[in-house]
């Protein structure tokens, strides 16, 4: 009885442990190596020029078009780019793993996100401003709920970046185009559509891009207490 035991404990920690494996690893093909610094820098450091694009305004667009219920909407395949010349931009691509239907990052991804924080900061992208773009892959939701869903998850790795790991906020923007400017057009319902882009924007001018974060002054000095 001891060894049965034994044998049904030994099997009860085998399939517990692999099952927190599973869930730690997130979701199947899911699995893939966080990228390097390096190899983020080499995506994003090909800059030339910056697109005349009006971020208010695109924003704008966007929720307008997923809104509108167009007669004659050629479907997700064949609907135009809402935001052409971004895709001309020196570009990172990678899948961000959120909650579902949340702007929640998975601690899947965390590695993920502080790469790209590394990334900000080397030395040959110091000089730049970037743009994070969110997307959705089609799906049951509408396509208001997705820009606006796309958004948020923009939003939070833009937060993520400033605020955890203090990334200037005037250097990174945030953008979600939802369902109006798929990855893979051919497959609307892929999630290579729901993957998160690190675009290079814009070139910072020589001041701001030389010129160190500025002290903080120092605080007054206190008078001495006169003696009584």
């Amino acid at each position: 009885m001891r060894a049965a035991g034994l044998t049904l404990q030994s099997i009860g920690l085998a399939l517990g442990l692999a099952l927190g494996l599973a869930l730690a690893a997130g979701p199947v093909g899911a699995q893939t190596a966080p990228p390097t610094r390096d190899d983020i820098v080499g995506k994003l450091n090909h800059f030339e020029s910056a697109p005349d694009v009006d971020l208010a305004a695109l924003k704008q667009q966007v929720m307008e078009r997923a809104k509108a219920r167009i007669k004659n909407d050629p479907g997700p395949v064949n609907r135009p780019l809402i935001a052409p010349d971004l895709a001309s931009l020196p570009a990172f691509t990678t899948l961000i793993q959120f909650d579902a239907d949340t702007p929640i990052i998975q601690p899947s991804s965390y590695q993920t996100v502080g790469r790209i924080a590394d990334a900000l900061v080397h030395a040959s992208l110091l000089p730049y401003t970037f743009l994070i773009v969110g997307h959705v892959e089609s799906n049951s939701k509408t396509r208001e709920a997705n820009a606006i869903l796309s958004q948020r998850r923009a939003d939070a790795i833009r937060d993520v970046l400033v605020n955890t790991f203090k990334i200037s906020a005037k250097r990174i923007q945030s953008i979600g185009l939802g369902e109006e400017q798929f990855l893979d057009r051919a497959r609307p319902t892929s999630t290579a559509n729901g993957q998160l882009q690190i675009l290079t924007l814009a070139k910072l001018p020589e001041e701001q891009a030389s010129q160190p974060a500025a002290a903080k002054p120092a605080a007054p000095a206190k008078k001495p207490a006169k003696k009584r």
